[in-house]
């Protein structure tokens, strides 16, 4: 269970560090001497490349999501099947003792 936090916690902090490199990288591309006609394809540049980033991040975040409920249900269907077989061997155990008590009442009975 920790390892699946880590790697939450990774991931958010390569989000930030990527996140906060663009933002550098804008600032640079607004601050530095350029023609206004450079800057903008620039800054159309670089919001392309945040969309395509943050696109692929979103993919790898539903990619692990997906996996993650896949393996919770194969986790959860091992579970019920062994519940299920517990409860079995469970009313089987009842039934048995059951049958033996009442037969041995009988036998008490006529004696």
């Amino acid at each position: 269970m920790m390892e699946s936090d880590n790697k939450g916690g990774t991931g958010k902090v390569l989000m930030f560090f990527l996140l906060g490199g663009l933002v550098g990288a804008a600032a640079a591309l607004l601050y530095a001497p350029a023609s206004g006609r450079d800057t903008r394809k620039r800054i159309r540049d670089l919001a392309d490349d945040v969309r395509n980033r943050v696109s692929d991040y979103t993919d790898d975040v539903k990619e692990r999501i997906s996996s993650g409920i896949e393996r919770g249900k194969h986790n959860i269907a091992g579970k019920k099947t062994m519940i299920k077989s517990a409860i079995e061997a469970g009313k089987e155990a009842y039934s048995k003792e059951k049958e033996r008590f009442e037969h041995g009442n009988e036998e008490g009975q006529s004696l």
